[in-house]
């Protein structure tokens, strides 16, 4: 698993680790990972040209000292001296090196830029100096590498207010950052590099995690010889509408391709029609009144993809959310619980999956607010609405109260297609009813709907259909199966 913290977190285990050491030894240690990342991505440093854009700050120290290392191999390397004070020791060694100083004209020349204008410590917009020297390094033809998180990118959330740092590598020290993970900051970051620099006995419980495949191997439910289709998981559907009768296809293909051991499906005539052609392996009940008589056991419930936000649905989700097992509301379920928050005053458990639109509607915020603070709003509704949350998007976030964040690092911007988001519900509602949490059934369903993503669009568009049928392929990814 990878874990990420915030600025605060990092700050408070270097400052125990300082009291340790001789003075110094954290930059020390920090510069000679950069140096070795930098030069590996040069290849040849010999005769190479690399500009320091220096800060005020720890991080100026750092690529002055890497930049030393960097000189001594025979780079020519110049330093921009942008902050209002410089660390001295640093400047001295890279002079002594055979560095030089040098005013910005150098930076469009460089092969390589190492951002060290500010660090974890600084947050909001970039200011003078900083700001133009950021633009003239994002217009540059040399590769930038960024110490610690990209300058602009705020280290704890992943906010971005203004000019940013567009890095190919950043080399992160000691712990990952918050930021670095989450969008959009995330998009700025380019490639991680962690250097090691001993804070590990001194971090506190991480503030975000993103589970690795290894992670998802373990949580994924897997039949026993015993196992029957009730053991494995009976999933309730109730989705779609005369109008969106694809939705219900996409959510039942889901779920089946998932793993579920029955999908029992609750909908109008035109969508059951859908359904039964799909999807002979369900179990069908065609309502001609809201009601869920007759339907069957089930062990969770998916509801809202493509059901419509009319009196009709608003009834049915409520005899669903009247049930006593887990529930995964998406899509038209979630305009029906915003428009009724009583609908969520149930005590068993409930994941909600909105993008950044629908999330909006149910707490009362700015859609663009939450695109910029993704962790933070997702925090705000897991604990204002009492469920766990799945925030789709550019980075998928799973929040629930008390636990740290889950940032899924699977996916390709070519899920962006109608329909993606109804097959995510079905996996993660098949994982439900196999008897994950809501907090891991979501997790391992952004992982497993991603790498399905990925393998299906293998870098050409894609339909939701080819998610549903990619997800078997990206389970046995994760779980190095065979057939």
């Amino acid at each position: 698993m990878r874990t990420a913290y915030t600025a605060d977190q990092i700050r408070g285990a270097e400052h125990v680790l300082m009291a340790r050491l001789p003075e110094g030894t954290l930059m020390q240690r920090a510069a000679s990972g950069l140096a070795a990342v930098c030069a590996d991505l040069l290849g040849r440093v010999y005769g190479k040209r690399v500009v320091l854009l220096v800060g005020s700050g720890d991080n100026g120290g750092d690529a002055l000292y890497a930049g030393e290392r960097l000189a001594r191999r025979g780079a020519w390397v110049g330093a921009v001296l942008a902050g209002s004070k410089t660390h001295e020791a640093g400047l001295a060694a890279l002079l002594q090196a055979g560095g030089r100083v040098v005013d910005r004209a150098e930076i469009p020349r460089a092969d390589l830029i190492i951002d060290g204008l500010v660090g974890i410590g600084v947050a909001g917009a970039l200011r003078e100096p900083y700001i133009p020297l950021v633009a003239e390094a994002n217009a540059a033809r040399g590769a930038i590498v960024a110490v610690d998180v990209p300058s602009g990118v705020d280290a704890s959330s992943g906010r971005v207010q203004g000019a940013a740092v567009r890095a190919r590598v950043t080399v992160t020290m000691g712990a990952y950052k918050t930021g670095l993970l989450v969008d959009p900051g995330a998009a700025y970051a380019g490639a991680l590099e962690l250097v090691d620099i001993g804070l590990g006995d001194y971090l506190p419980d991480p503030d975000v995690a993103a589970l690795t495949g290894g992670d998802v191997d373990v949580l994924l439910p897997r039949p026993a010889n015993e196992s029957d289709k009730y053991r494995r998981g009976v999933l309730g559907v109730a989705a779609g509408s005369d109008l969106f009768t694809g939705a219900a296809v996409l959510a039942v293909g889901g779920a089946l391709r998932a793993g579920a051991g029955m999908v029992r499906y609750v909908g109008p005539d035109a969508p059951v029609a859908q359904v039964r052609a799909h999807w002979p392996e369900a179990v069908v009940t065609e309502l001609e009144r809201p009601s869920l008589d007759g339907v069957g056991r089930v062990q969770a419930w998916v509801l809202g993809p493509g059901l419509g936000t009319g009196d009709w649905a608003h009834e049915l989700a409520a005899r669903v959310l009247g049930s006593d097992v887990p529930v995964l509301i998406d899509a038209d379920g979630l305009t029906l619980v915003a428009k009724d928050r009583g609908l969520l005053r149930r005590t068993a458990p409930v994941l909600i999956t909105p993008h950044a639109g629908e999330l909006a509607r149910l707490i009362r915020a700015d859609r663009d607010d939450i695109e910029a603070a993704r962790l933070e709003h997702a925090r705000r509704a897991a604990a204002e609405l009492g469920v766990t949350v799945l925030l789709k998007g550019s980075t998928t976030v799973v929040a629930q109260d008390s636990r740290p964040v889950r940032v899924n690092v699977t996916g390709t911007p070519w899920l962006a297609t109608g329909g993606t988001g109804d097959v995510l519900s079905g996996v993660a509602g098949a994982l439900l009813a196999a008897g994950l949490s809501c907090y891991d059934a979501a997790s391992c369903a952004a992982y497993v709907h991603g790498l399905a993503g990925r393998l299906a669009a293998a870098g050409a568009p894609l339909v939701a259909a080819d998610v549903a049928s990619a997800v078997p392929a990206a389970i046995r990814a994760v779980t190095g199966e065979s057939a």
